[in-house]
């Protein structure tokens, strides 16, 4: 499989669909709710935090199991985190169709894009990824430097730092931008 490139995305009010509402779908609904998108779940039972975020008005829930051609052309990307394998190859289908980009949590040969582990304070946001296979060693480093950001001595120097434009004018600007 190809190495991806890691790219931080504005989400907010980015229209997302994610179809399931178990465990996994859950831990990405909950991730993404970090950054402001416009988040739809569809599943015909869902997770107490699927429950209670919809409650709060976080996102919309659908209770309903995924119909083919019902996926909004104008969506910007979508989750496929059903417990079905089937489901989700013909939920990616039809975002391939409509040129969605499309995370498969049943099958990483069939991701557009990997969900990263976070870890993030304030404006900081670090995203790690170990090729999609390899889950507990991201695991791994995500909790690790989580520990590191939130707990271990982040000063809020993200919030204290300043763009003088030193960083462009020295080539550093590609480290952020």
């Amino acid at each position: 499989m190809a190495k991806r490139f890691p790219v931080f995305l504005d989400l907010t009010d980015r229209e997302i669909h994610v179809y399931g509402a178990g465990r996994i779908a859950a831990r990405r609904v909950e991730t993404l709710l970090a950054f402001s998108p416009r988040l739809t779940v569809h599943a015909p039972e869902a997770s107490g935090r699927i429950h209670e975020a919809a409650s709060q008005g976080k996102l919309l829930l659908r209770e309903e199991m995924y119909e083919p051609g019902t996926i909004p052309a104008d969506t910007f990307m979508v989750l496929a985190a059903t417990n079905d394998a089937g489901v989700n190859e013909r939920i990616c289908a039809e975002c391939r169709e409509k040129k969605i980009p499309v995370n498969v949590c049943s099958d990483r040969e069939l991701c557009d894009f990997h969900f990263p582990g976070i870890a993030s304070k304030g404006e900081l946001v670090i995203g790690v990824h170990a090729g999609g296979a390899a889950h507990s060693l991201a695991k791994k480093w995500t909790d690790r430097i989580r520990r590191e950001v939130e707990e271990d001595g982040y000063d809020n120097q993200a919030e204290e730092a300043s763009d003088d434009g030193k960083a462009q004018k020295d080539g550093a600007g590609d480290a952020d931008g």
